[in-house]
């Protein structure tokens, strides 16, 4: 498995892998993956093998709190799930993130998503307190927008 930053010539690929993210992850525009192989590409590794994509992640930098990189979309292909794709990915995440200085990657999620929330879980990241519980799962209320309840994932760098 190779690791390397999102690149334009990846864009038809990456909205490929993110379909089979539904009904949690879905693919974006052509413009908005051009944006984050032409200006946020180091935060946003992608995974190859045997000349295929295999898993992305999707994350930025903020301009207005630097400390923090925020996972927009991670997703392995359906067929290389569990075999340390996302590992991988989230360590060239850190690292790069780490390397700006970057001191907390975060992330939210819907709060149905058992298998998310293992996830993350388990890969050592905290799920901050809300103001409800969903199936075990604390949930901040309207976090991104009216109706958009999110749990939210944190991990100290």
């Amino acid at each position: 498995m190779k690791i390397r930053p999102l690149a334009q010539q990846d864009i038809d690929d990456v909205m490929e892998l993110m379909a089979h993210g539904a009904p949690y992850v879905r693919p974006r525009t052509a413009s908005d993956y051009w944006l984050c192989a032409n200006l946020f590409s180091t935060t946003c590794p992608v995974a190859h093998h045997d000349g295929q994509l295999i898993g992305a992640i999707i994350a930025f930098r903020s301009q207005d709190n630097p400390d923090d990189v925020y996972l927009q979309d991670v997703i392995t292909h359906p067929d290389h799930r569990r075999a340390g794709v996302i590992t991988a990915l989230l360590t060239a995440v850190r690292e790069r993130s780490q390397l700006v200085g970057a001191r907390r990657l975060y992330l939210t999620s819907e709060p149905d998503n058992a298998a998310a929330h293992a996830t993350w879980a388990r890969r050592g990241f905290t799920n901050l307190p809300g103001d409800q519980t969903t199936n075990g799962v604390a949930v901040t209320s309207h976090y991104k927008g009216p109706g958009k309840h999110r749990a939210i994932y944190q991990l100290h760098l």
